[in-house]
């Protein structure tokens, strides 16, 4: 019975998932669309996404899992750790960074910053690092359901890995953004419900008395204590390092999700908000029901003499509760594996076509061309995966080695953002001393010749290998403009060199004079990668046509025009000239007349003018700061007109009206 219960639940949620991505399907116009969304996601859809990421198969195991090794504490360390270190921390430095600088990858971000070489070695670890999170993923989904149902793992794998094709081919990140939200919707109500109903049926805390361990709280089933500030995995301070800054901070996925959003500040405010709702509906019950699973049936887990492994602890306690219930619980957490599953796939393929195929192999690939590729390496992606979900040691061990691979990366953002002497020579060396390090430590414990988990997890040497390597490589080597000493960011006659400008650096001044002050608006605008615009604006820089706000965080990719600029930028007329004062043009004007008359015909406005979905973002957010419309709409973009929007159509009526 409980098997037939929960083989409906699942085939109506996967309904669910395949029919998500087919509605979502018609949203996707371009490759754009595909990986980003066409930076449509809204302030309550990426606080789900965020939320979704992390109430996934690793969180439903490890949270219960580390409360029956460590006991609640343990469980709750590693949440909060997660949330905060990773979460929290990450959107309040890298939110504004992240989306104005253009970048729709990581990788591509690098390229930016450093050069073509670096972007290279970081899509390779990233596609690692994000299949390895994908597998473990995958795998705790299947170690949740066999032990709930008994079905095999293989098949349970194999079924889980089709599904993820299947709907996430169809419209990639706008399948798994509608997804997120189904999937929190769910786990929302069954997590603390489930928690409820093992309270009403057991106790409460005084229920736990009669732990194994002697101390639910500090000790797990067979007496261990969480290790807080040791080096060995795992532990407090390893974890702030694989589940913080690892796997937040250098993974791909996380970065997509922030260029996805219309604005830093649902970016900023989105992670933030997801991070507090995870910890309070997510990672404190989760630990809880692992501690009500190691007091009610001890005997199951391998710590006490069983056979079951301590991560299958929600799987193990949802057989106690009636199978109309507890089936519903474990598709939950289905929802959660399968969810952070298809987002780990869009990250690695996002880099796979954006950061390999446009630049190693088709750089000259038409939007419809992108667009079956991203689909393609997805399939290839998957399938690759698939290999991984064999890799020894489980989801606990599965998802710090996919961790360690995104070690390196993060090293390079946080460099990146806030040291400008660093460089590409140092960036370089220390992403490619710290890959080669885990490589060899990845072999030698695999085949037990050597186990640096015996000291400490791969991913810690690899951290101290690529910044102390990438440090001393920068400094052997001459800075970049921004980074030398005597470099100015205010522009004079006697800091600044002669530069020619050719037509695209003319097209970039033109967009910085109309008021588009961000790297993002310029790339977006003009259609072209992050690593082609910002070339022009190390050119403008360099020769005193514009002024950077600052070198380091957001101000780097925030500039300003100079009076030198009029002197080769085209003369506008007179109707140009005044709408001008006003960041405007005659086509920014017309949409703002649009918003204002006819808001539900904005695709139209893009077809008119033979615009993709990131130029019409271009343009529509250059407008909401400018504060002529403001943006609204859940899942696709609606736009309203201000009363400064109505305004400034009052004032520019005398140009003819309708222009």
């Amino acid at each position: 019975m409980v098997n037939i219960i929960f083989g409906i639940y699942s085939v109506i949620f996967v309904a669910l998932l395949i029919g998500a991505g087919f509605i979502a399907k018609k949203w996707v116009s371009d490759s754009d669309d595909f990986i980003i969304a066409g930076r449509e996601i809204s302030t309550p859809i990426n606080t789900l996404a965020v939320v979704a990421i992390g109430f996934a198969g690793t969180s439903i195991t490890l949270a219960p899992g580390f409360s029956v090794l460590y006991g609640v504490r343990g469980g709750i360390i590693w949440g909060v750790i997660y949330s905060i270190a990773g979460l929290m921390v990450y959107a309040n430095i890298f939110s504004s960074f992240i989306r104005r600088s253009g970048a729709q990858t990581l990788p591509e971000y690098f390229e930016t910053r450093y050069n073509g070489k670096v972007r290279g070695l970081i899509a390779v670890t990233s596609v690692i690092g994000m299949c390895g999170i994908l597998a473990n993923n995958v795998v705790s989904l299947s170690s949740i359901v066999s032990g709930y149902t008994g079905w095999p793992i293989t098949i349970i794998t194999g079924a889980a890995f089709l599904v993820i094709l299947i709907f996430a081919t169809m419209s990639g990140m706008w399948a798994t953004t509608i997804t997120d939200f189904i999937q929190v919707s769910i786990g929302t109500i069954a997590v603390p419900v489930f928690l409820g109903i093992l309270v009403n049926k057991y106790g409460g805390f005084e229920f736990f008395e009669s732990w194994k361990g002697g101390n639910w709280v500090n000790t797990g089933l067979a007496g261990a204590t969480m290790p807080m500030l040791t080096l060995k995995y795992p532990s407090a301070l390893t974890f702030a390092i694989l589940f913080g800054t690892a796997l937040v901070w250098g993974n791909n996925y996380y970065w997509i999700k922030m260029a996805s959003c219309r604005n830093e500040g649902v970016a900023k405010k989105s992670y933030t908000i997801g991070s507090i709702y995870l910890i309070i509906v997510f990672m404190i019950p989760l630990s809880l029901i692992g501690i009500y699973a190691g007091t009610v049936m001890p005997e199951v887990f391998a710590l006490a003499g069983g056979k079951v492994a301590h991560t299958a602890a929600y799987g193990v306690i949802a057989k106690v509760i009636p199978p109309a219930l507890g089936s519903l619980f474990i598709v939950g957490a289905c929802a959660a594996a399968l969810s952070t599953a298809s987002t780990s796939a869009m990250g690695a393929t996002s880099t796979a076509t954006r950061d390999i195929y446009k630049r190693m192999i088709n750089k000259d690939a038409s939007p419809t061309a992108t667009l079956k590729a991203s689909k393609v390496s997805m399939t290839l992606i998957i399938a690759a995966t698939w290999v991984m979900t064999f890799f020894p040691g489980g989801p606990t061990y599965l998802f710090a080695f996919a961790n360690a691979w995104l070690t390196p990366p993060a090293v390079l953002l946080l460099l990146g953002a806030f040291w400008p002497r660093f460089n590409a020579k140092g960036a370089y060396w220390g992403v490619l001393s710290g890959m080669v390090t885990m490589v060899a430590l990845t072999v030698l414990e695999l085949t037990k010749i050597f186990v640096i988990g015996q000291w400490t997890h791969m991913a810690i040497v690899g951290f101290l290998v690529s910044l102390v390597v990438g440090v001393c490589a920068a400094l052997s080597s001459p800075a970049n403009y921004y980074g030398k000493a005597d470099w100015n960011i205010k522009a004079g006659n006697s800091n600044r060199i002669d530069v020619k400008l050719d037509e695209f650096d003319l097209k970039v001044l033109s967009m910085i004079r109309n008021g588009h002050q961000y790297l993002a608006d310029i790339s977006d605008g003009l259609s072209v990668d992050a690593k082609i615009s910002n070339l022009s604006i190390e050119r403008l820089d360099q020769g005193g046509y514009i002024e950077r706000a600052g070198l380091k965080g957001s101000k780097f990719f925030t500039y300003n025009i100079t009076e030198k600029a009029d002197a080769v930028l085209p003369k506008l007329d007179e109707t140009d000239s005044k709408l001008l004062e006003d960041y405007l043009n005659t086509k920014y004007l017309k949409f703002i007349e649009m918003a204002k008359n006819n808001p539900e015909k904005i695709g139209l406005f893009a077809k008119e003018f033979n615009m993709g979905s990131l130029q019409m973002s271009s343009m529509i957010s250059h407008l909401t700061r400018r504060g002529y419309i403001k943006e609204t709409g859940m899942f696709k973009r609606q736009v309203e007109i201000t009363d400064k929007g109505n305004s400034i159509l009052q004032k520019y009526a005398a140009l003819g009206g309708n222009v």
